[in-house]
């Protein structure tokens, strides 16, 4: 399998915490933590990506606890 390669956000403060993605895998994105890059990963499929994404994107996701 090739490996990932991992982009920053442009968004990221380069001393705040933050996840980088790697993209260049068709089949997978992987998500890690930028503070720890040889730790563990989640890899998620393209389209939970893109779901999930979009519901930032259209505020869709919300914070504290379930109605």
């Amino acid at each position: 399998m090739p490996e990932f390669q991992y982009c920053k956000s442009t968004y990221s403060d380069p001393e705040a915490e933050c996840v980088e993605i790697a993209t260049n895998i068709p089949t997978t994105i992987a998500i890690r933590d930028s503070k720890n890059p040889t730790g563990p990963s989640l890899h998620v499929r393209p389209a939970t990506w893109t779901a999930f994404r979009t519901a930032l994107l259209t505020k869709r996701l919300t914070t504290g606890t379930a109605h």
